[in-house]
């Protein structure tokens, strides 16, 4: 027990490092390659923040604990949302200036839909998961082009400050590029081992543990990165780190994981947590969109009515826990 409980904490302390590095390696490449700011902020960020998620679902699939791969997806969906958002917010209020994000936010809730309906019937087949990556090939092929289209886009002007902030040479980038890949893949392997290992020995299921510990321990990099963001007032960013971050887990880390193995769906999954996941997209929709001309904006009583929603849902979980033991 001890060591799945050693496992789990330096899996997950590796893991937020790793991903950080990985981020600032592969932005950087992509820069030294010519790509757009505005396109590094919408894919390489996106992308890069949801690669503890992506990394450690795939390894759950295929070592068969689909229940941690959809809890981890969901979960850090969730918490993106109620606690990352909810925390940065009552730092600062977040502000929503750029019309890439405004347009992503309307995509989120419908492919949040998408996912329900695909869910329904209690089982993610692999024609369901190829019907999510088809769409996440869509839209990265609608981000690549809105990304050389709109770069006068507040967000690239966010993204080209980060960049200027965090100059590598290009044999850095590459360099990190490849290190924060690697040790991702081992720290996440470690990472289940310890989970899975702590579940059974406390008789909970994979899919709680992967709704609580590795959802929140695979969306530090988000956390941390929104954080900072908003601490040089880059709101964009902030925000933006999160919707790209939950799109990348609906489509591709859910998809990716059912390609793999087949998932079956546990009641629970869509009576309350895909319910609180929806609830928290279509708040967050509300707020950051603006509707009559009112700019998208979180204050700090919507933030901390986001991480009060959080806090509720993890409680939930909680007692659910402790009644059944």
């Amino acid at each position: 027990m001890l060591m799945s409980l050693v496992a789990i904490v330096l899996g997950l302390a590796v893991l937020v490092w790793s991903a950080d590095r990985f981020v600032d390696g592969a932005s950087a490449t992509a820069r030294y390659a010519g790509m757009p700011p505005l396109l590094i902020g919408m894919v390489i960020v996106g992308f890069g923040t949801s690669a503890p998620e992506i990394v450690v679902s795939i390894i759950s699939a295929m070592e068969g604990n689909p229940g941690l791969a959809l809890g981890n997806a969901y979960g850090s969906n969730i918490a993106n949302i109620g606690l990352i958002l909810g925390l940065t917010a009552l730092i600062s209020p977040i502000a929503v200036h750029s019309q890439v994000l405004r347009k992503e936010l309307p995509i989120l809730l419908l492919i949040t839909l998408l996912s329900l309906s695909l869910l329904w019937n209690g089982w993610l087949a692999r024609t369901d998961a190829l019907v999510l990556l088809g769409v996440f090939v869509l839209l990265m092929g609608w981000s690549i082009w809105q990304g050389l289209k709109d770069g006068a886009d507040a967000m690239a002007a966010d993204e080209t400050r980060e960049l200027d902030d965090n100059q590598m040479t290009l044999k850095q980038a590459l360099f990190w590029l490849v290190a924060g890949l690697v040790l991702l893949i081992i720290s996440s392997r470690i990472l289940v081992w310890g989970a899975v290992n702590v579940a059974q020995a406390f008789g909970v299921s994979d899919l709680i543990i992967g709704l609580t510990i590795v959802a929140v321990g695979t969306s530090l990099p988000e956390l941390a990165s929104s954080i900072a963001a908003i601490r040089k007032n880059e709101h964009d960013l902030a925000i933006g780190n999160v919707i790209g971050s939950n799109l990348f887990n609906t489509l591709a880390v859910v998809g990716l994981a059912g390609i793999i193995h087949p998932l079956e769906v546990a009641a629970e999954v869509i009576s309350r947590d895909f319910m609180v996941m929806g609830a928290l997209t279509l708040s967050l929709f509300v707020l950051g969109y603006g509707f009559s001309g009112r700019q998208g904006r979180i204050n700090r009583v919507e933030g901390g009515l986001l991480l009060a929603a959080y806090i509720g849902y993890t409680s939930w979980l909680a007692l659910g826990v402790l009644g059944a033991a």
